[in-house]
């Protein structure tokens, strides 16, 4: 395994890829707009959905061989509130891969109108299941999520 912090020749194509979720009741806060809370989740689901869709990997392939993925950093910014029932969209894209982790950008979207809702990064550690602790991203799978 080598020491570097970027892997050489692996730099993301930073291709957008997008899933289309809706605001569900349980979504909404005494506010009456979606909670804080539930668009780290709305990132998540669209990244499920895309790495099986998109990249022709998605997570029960990393799990068969004993890799995870761990949330180390996750950074929102709100820019204008979902309401009930609202249609929007979750485009993500791989901003950075070094040696043990993937950087994704997001934004989400109203359907109805393309306003930003939110947008932010993600910095996700590959780990290995049966220890915990951070794994290097082999090339195969960084070259998988270059696109």
């Amino acid at each position: 395994m080598s020491d570097h912090s970027k892997l050489p020749g692996r730099v993301p194509g930073k291709t957008r890829f997008e899933s289309e979720l809706q605001v569900r009741p349980d979504d909404i806060d005494m506010n009456q707009h979606v909670h804080a809370s539930r668009y780290f989740d709305y990132v998540l689901a669209a990244r499920y959905d895309q790495m099986a869709r998109c990249y022709k990997m998605p997570m029960e392939d990393f799990i068969k061989i004993g890799f995870g993925w761990y949330v180390r950093t996750m950074h929102i910014e709100y820019k204008r509130p979902l309401g009930m029932g609202e249609w929007f969209i979750v485009r993500t894209w791989v901003e950075e891969i070094t040696r043990d982790s993937v950087k994704v950008e997001f934004e989400i979207l109203k359907k109805s109108n393309g306003k930003l809702a939110s947008n932010g990064h993600g910095i996700y550690t590959m780990v290995s299941l049966a220890t915990g602790r951070a794994e290097e991203i082999p090339v195969w799978i960084a070259d998988k999520y270059s696109v």
